[in-house]
C-alpha cells in the first residue's frame, strides 16, 4: 500500500513518443513555480498518461476539471487505473434532472425547483471532500466544471466531523445527537446510507459516502469496539481502533451558526420588506414575507428547509458579495489544477456566473427570494482565476486564453506512443453525400469497426439514423434527452458493437476514447460556423486517430478557411509522425483498450436503455400553422399554442429564442432554430 503522501503510478507501458519530453518539461515548470502551462497534445497521444506521470513526479493533490460529465467519467476510470493504490475520487453534479427555480416575468409564471438526485453520485461527492479533509496528500479529484458552484464552508464541515476511537468516553445519547447534527437520521427499519439504528448498547451507522457500515459497541459510556461490516449481509469485515464520520451533506452548520443565520435572515427580511413597500410592491412584499418566514420555521424545527442553499451566505458566515466556498477550497494551498479540453472548459466557466445571476435577479425583484440568494452562485471567472495555485491546460486545440496565460509557450505532444498517425482526410462533394456515406459505412461494418457521422441539425441526425436503420444498418442517434450516465452507457454499448453507426451533432467531439472507430464522416463540412470551425473540425477528426485505419471524410463543395487550416496542420503532423516511425522502426497499430464501463455500473440508471425506444424514437416535432388571425406555433404537441400577429413577430420570437439558447451554451438548439428561421424567410407561411 502506498503511503498517504505519495502517488504510485501503475502502468504496463513506459512513456514513449513525445511523452518523456512533455513529462520532463511540465514537471520542471511546476517545480520552477510556473503558474500556468499548456500541453498541446493531439488526440491519442496519451495526454492522460503524461499528466499521470507529472502528478506522480510532483506529488501534489490534484483537481482534474472537465467540461462535461461523460468525459469526466472516462478520466475518472483512467486515473483510477493509473493509481489503484491512491485516492482517486469523482465529483460531478448529482442531479439526474434539474429544473432550477425561476420566474418568467412576461408570463407572470413561477417555476418551482424540481430535481432528481442520483444518490450514488452524491455519495461519491461526499467521499471526495471527505478524502481531502482526511489529511491525505495522494488525492486526485476528477470533476466537471460544476465544481465551481458553491457548497458548504470547509471549516464548518470540518467542525462537525466525529472522531471515534475504542476506549473513548462518550454517552450513547450524546453520540446520537451528534449524528443528527451531521444530517444523519435514525431509522431502525430501513437501514441505508445516511442513517443509523440503535439496538441496546450497539449503534450501527452507514456513512453517506461509504458502501460499508460501522458498528459501535458500548460498555456503559465507553466505546468498547468498532467494527466495519457489510450492511446487506451483516458480514463482519474488520475491527478498527478508530473511525471518522463525516457529515452527510455539504450544507451543515453548528447550532450557534444556525442561530446567527436565522437572526441575519430576519434582519435582511425586515430591511427588504421596507424597500418593497416603499416602492409600493405590496404583493411582492407579502409573498417574500410568507415564503421566508416559512423557511425560518423549518430551520428552527428541523435545521433545514427546501432551498436552504439560498441562505448559504449566512450559513457559511460570508459577507455580501463575497465569493462562495466551492470544491477548490477543500484542497490544500499547494494543489494542482488540470483543465482537460481547456478550449471548452475555460469558456464554460466564464459563462456560468452570468446565466445564474440573470435567473436569480428575477426571483429577487419579484419577492420570491431575498437579495442574499444572489450569493448562492458559481464563482465568477476572476474569482476562479484568483484561487488557482498552479494550472496545466490540456487540449489538442488550445485557445488564445491558454496560450496567453502560458506566455505563448506550450509543450507539444504530437508523436503517439503507438505510432498511430493522424487520420487521412478526404474531401468529397456534397451531392449524393448520403449514398456515398452508405457505401463507406458498409465497408467499415464488414471489418467490424465503427462509424461516427456528424450532421448540422438535430432533425437531420434523427432522419439519417432512421434511414440507416431502415436499410438494415445498426445505427443510433445520440440525442440531448439522455442524461449523463445514460450517455456513458450508450458509448459502452457502441464500443461493444450493439450498433455500428452513431449519428449526432456535436456531442462526441472532445476526449471520447473509442479505438474501434475507424471512420468519421462530416456532412456539410463547408458550412463555416460554430459546428464547422477550425477547432471543431480538429476535434471531430481526432475521434478517428486511435485506429490505424482511421479516416475522415469531409463532404464539402468549397475549401473553407477552417478546412484548409485543418488539412495543412494534419499533413504537417503526419509528416513528423511518419519520420519518427521510420527512424524507430515502428508499425502503427490500433490502440487496444479493455472494454469495461466508464463508471461503476451502479451509477447507471436502474432502467436500462432500450436502444429502440431511447435512441431511435423521434421527439415531438414543432407545429407551425397559418390562420387568419396570425401564426399559430406549438414547440411540440404537449405544449400550449402561442399565437403571433404576423410573420415578422414570429421571426423576432425565434431570433430571441436562438440567442437565449446560445447564451445557455445549447448550441444544437440554437443551430436548429437558426435553420428554422432561414427556412421561414424563404417561404410564405
Amino acid at each position: 500500500m502506498a503511503s498517504k503522501t505519495s502517488f504510485q503510478l501503475a502502468s504496463p507501458f513506459s512513456p514513449a513518443g513525445d511523452q518523456p519530453k512533455a513529462i520532463a518539461e511540465l514537471t520542471e515548470g511546476l517545480k520552477r513555480g510556473d503558474k500556468f502551462q499548456t500541453l498541446l497534445g493531439i488526440t491519442g497521444s496519451g495526454k492522460t498518461r503524461t499528466i499521470a506521470s507529472v502528478i506522480e513526479n510532483v506529488g501534489k493533490p490534484t483537481l482534474v476539471m472537465s467540461h462535461n460529465k461523460t468525459l469526466a467519467a472516462q478520466l475518472y476510470r483512467e486515473f483510477s487505473d493509473f493509481f489503484p493504490e491512491n485516492c482517486v475520487e469523482f465529483f460531478i453534479s448529482y442531479y439526474d434532472y434539474y429544473q432550477p427555480e425561476a420566474y418568467i416575468v412576461s408570463q407572470d409564471k413561477y417555476i418551482e425547483k424540481d430535481l432528481s438526485i442520483n444518490d450514488e453520485i452524491q455519495r461519491l461527492r461526499l467521499r471526495a471532500t471527505s478524502s481531502l479533509l482526511s489529511g491525505r496528500r495522494d488525492v486526485i479529484i476528477v470533476a466537471s466544471v460544476s465544481c465551481i458552484y458553491g457548497i458548504g464552508s470547509p471549516s464548518e464541515y470540518a467542525k462537525l466531523i466525529v472522531q471515534l476511537k475504542t476506549g473513548m468516553v462518550i454517552s450513547r445519547s450524546k453520540l446520537l445527537y451528534d449524528f443528527v447534527d451531521l444530517h444523519y437520521s435514525r431509522n431502525d427499519h430501513d437501514f441505508k446510507r445516511s442513517t443509523f439504528r440503535v439496538r441496546g448498547d450497539t449503534v450501527d451507522i452507514i456513512p453517506a459516502y461509504s458502501e460499508h457500515a460501522l458498528r459501535i459497541e458500548f460498555w456503559a459510556d465507553e466505546i468498547e469496539k468498532l467494527t466495519i461490516f457489510n450492511p446487506d449481509t451483516g458480514e463482519l469485515l474488520e475491527d478498527v481502533d478508530e473511525f471518522t464520520i463525516y457529515p452527510a451533506s455539504h450544507y451543515v452548520t453548528s447550532k450557534s451558526r444556525q442561530e446567527e443565520t436565522i437572526r441575519a435572515i430576519q434582519e435582511e427580511l425586515s430591511w427588504r420588506l421596507d424597500v418593497l413597500r416603499d416602492e409600493e410592491k405590496f404583493i411582492e412584499a407579502q409573498r417574500l414575507e410568507q415564503r421566508t418566514n416559512f423557511d425560518i420555521e423549518m430551520m428552527k424545527e428541523i435545521g433545514y428547509c427546501p432551498g436552504v442553499e439560498n441562505y448559504s451566505r449566512y450559513l457559511a458566515g460570508r459577507k455580501p458579495g463575497e465569493r462562495p466556498f466551492c470544491l477548490m477550497d477543500y484542497f490544500p494551498e499547494d494543489y494542482l489544477v488540470v483543465m482537460d479540453e481547456s478550449h471548452q472548459s475555460v469558456p464554460q466557466i466564464e459563462a456560468m456566473y452570468g446565466g445564474d445571476r440573470s435567473r436569480k435577479m428575477n426571483l429577487v425583484e419579484h419577492g420570491f427570494r431575498l437579495p442574499s440568494a444572489l450569493d448562492n452562485r458559481p464563482l465568477t471567472f476572476a474569482e476562479w482565476e484568483s484561487i488557482l495555485n498552479q494550472c496545466i491546460f490540456v487540449s489538442a486545440t488550445p485557445a488564445d486564453y491558454e496560450l496567453e496565460k502560458s506566455e505563448g509557450v506550450f509543450v507539444e505532444q504530437i508523436i503517439r506512443p503507438t505510432g498511430l498517425m493522424e487520420p487521412q482526410v478526404e474531401i468529397r462533394p456534397i451531392k449524393n453525400q448520403i449514398d456515398d456515406l452508405i457505401d463507406e459505412i458498409q465497408k467499415v461494418i464488414v471489418k467490424g469497426e465503427r462509424v461516427l457521422v456528424l450532421t448540422l441539425t438535430k432533425r437531420m441526425s434523427e432522419e439519417l439514423s432512421e434511414y440507416l436503420k431502415n436499410l438494415g444498418i445498426k445505427a443510433a442517434y445520440m440525442h440531448s434527452e439522455l442524461d449523463a450516465l445514460q450517455r456513458i452507457e450508450v458509448l459502452y454499448r457502441y464500443r461493444r458493437g450493439d450498433f455500428s453507426v452513431l449519428v449526432g451533432i456535436n456531442l462526441l467531439r472532445e476526449g471520447i476514447d473509442i479505438p474501434e472507430l475507424s471512420l468519421v464522416a462530416i456532412l456539410d463540412a463547408d458550412k463555416e460556423g460554430f459546428l464547422r470551425s477550425e477547432t471543431s473540425l480538429f476535434q471531430i477528426a481526432g475521434r478517428a486517430a486511435r485506429n490505424a485505419e482511421g479516416r475522415v471524410i469531409m463532404y464539402a463543395d468549397k475549401m473553407t478557411r477552417s478546412i484548409t487550416a485543418v488539412m495543412t496542420e494534419m499533413e504537417r503532423r503526419r509528416k513528423l509522425q511518419d519520420e519518427y516511425n521510420k527512424e524507430h522502426g515502428i508499425t502503427p497499430m490500433t490502440i487496444t483498450k479493455e472494454l469495461k464501463p466508464l463508471v461503476d455500473p451502479n451509477l447507471i440508471s436502474a432502467q436500462p436503455i432500450d436502444l429502440e425506444r431511447d435512441l431511435y424514437e423521434e421527439e415531438p416535432v414543432e407545429i407551425i400553422t397559418a390562420a387568419e388571425d396570425g401564426i399559430h406555433y406549438k414547440p411540440n404537441p404537449a405544449m400550449k399554442e402561442v399565437v403571433f400577429e404576423d410573420k415578422e413577430k414570429f421571426l423576432e420570437y425565434l431570433t430571441e429564442s436562438m440567442k437565449t439558447a446560445a447564451r445557455n451554451l445549447e448550441f444544437e438548439e440554437a443551430a436548429r432554430i437558426r435553420d428554422q428561421i432561414e427556412q421561414i424567410k424563404k417561404e410564405d407561411i
